[in-house]
């Protein structure tokens, strides 16, 4: 189970540092958007992330630049054109139309982009956020977005790494076999962060997010625990066990010697430049190391984390544990993804066990 504790008062913190980074992206994109975008903005504040806010500015970019050079009523337009009564001439059909564009179209930087069903719903949610503010306030009659269906959405398999993989995993980022001579170059410098990180992802089920964001304070090895901050910004302490406690506290002695780079003396996972570790490094580590060890799998952070649920859920049963541990705030979303899953195994065993030979 994971404990609540109040959160630290860190002015200079992961999540303060990340909030502050998005308020500035979220200043840039509304410099391009409708005027009237910053109302709904500025109301959004106390309600949402910081990084729900730019998402959504992004996906509300968009959905502009698609107007301006789909629909013809909008053909001359530039983004700073549009006013608030525009939305009530949008049709139903105009947003079909803009979903079926999101499959595949160039974007404002003219690079070819691509969303599944997934992505689409994301930014017909943006949408629906924005009419229901402006029809809710009377400013606008019309919400085509309510009456556009959602994209229909195919369930995925769960991909996560087998036991055998997660053993190959962890042995190659130890080793450094079958890795590039380029990457082998760098490999005996991270070679002891890796594998902490890895174990660490593996064996607690952390989101990439909360594992950058760790601070050094943030690890207690006495009772085998570390702080996390949750996305909505919630701090919980969970526990880790015997492996975990093995290649972190061999990490963390060698972190201790490094000095860090000025405004990242606090951060746990430190780049080879001695900054912290953002997310997008953490997303290539993992990429190298898994393309050797499971070839055949598209292996991601969120798929480390996959894979720890899944192996929670087969050892305890208990889905309620799965969820308090990997911090979902809606039970179904664990439920869909992990009691499936193991239902799906159970009928096969089912099968299987009926065509034995007496």
């Amino acid at each position: 189970m994971t404990d609540h504790i109040k959160p630290k008062d860190d002015a200079s913190s992961y999540k303060k540092q990340t909030d502050k980074e998005n308020i500035l992206k979220l200043r840039e994109i509304l410099k391009e958007l409708p005027e009237f975008c910053e109302q709904y903005f500025l109301a959004m504040e106390s309600t949402t992330s910081s990084l729900t806010r730019v998402n959504y500015a992004r996906d509300l970019k968009i959905f502009f630049f698609f107007l301006m050079n789909e629909i013809p009523k909008f053909k001359n337009y530039s983004m700073q054109d549009f006013k608030l009564n525009d939305l009530d001439e949008i049709s139903v059909m105009n947003l079909e139309k803009y979903l079926s564009y999101l499959t595949l179209y160039h974007g404002t930087d003219d690079i070819e982009r691509d969303n599944d069903q997934s992505g689409k719903e994301r930014k017909l949610a943006a949408l629906r956020s924005l009419y229901k503010y402006f029809v809710k306030r009377e400013l606008i009659k019309t919400n085509p977005a309510a009456l556009t269906d959602s994209p229909k959405k195919h369930e995925k398999a769960i991909i996560r790494l087998e036991p055998n993989e997660v053993v190959k995993l962890l042995d190659l980022a130890e080793s450094g076999e079958k890795l590039t001579e380029r990457q082998k170059k760098y490999h005996e410098r991270t070679k002891t962060r890796d594998v902490a990180l890895l174990t660490l992802l593996l064996g607690t089920g952390i989101r990439v997010s909360e594992c950058v964001g760790l601070d050094i304070g943030d690890v207690n090895f006495e009772d085998y625990s570390f702080r996390v901050t949750r996305k909505g910004g919630d701090q919980v302490v969970l526990y880790f066990g015997d492996e975990v406690f093995d290649k972190l506290s061999a990490y963390y002695n060698e972190r201790t010697k490094i000095k860090a780079f000025e405004g990242h003396e606090n951060a746990l996972f430190l780049s080879m430049q001695n900054k912290r570790l953002d997310v997008r490094s953490v997303q290539n580590l993992v990429k190298k190391y898994a393309s050797v060890a499971a070839p055949l799998k598209k292996i991601s952070p969120h798929k480390l984390r996959s894979t720890f649920g899944t192996e929670l859920y087969r050892e305890t049963g208990d889905i309620y544990l799965v969820a308090d541990v990997l911090g979902h705030s809606d039970i179904n979303i664990t439920r869909r993804h992990y009691a499936a899953q193991s239902d799906d195994n159970r009928r096969q065993a089912m099968r299987v066990k009926l065509h034995e030979p007496d």
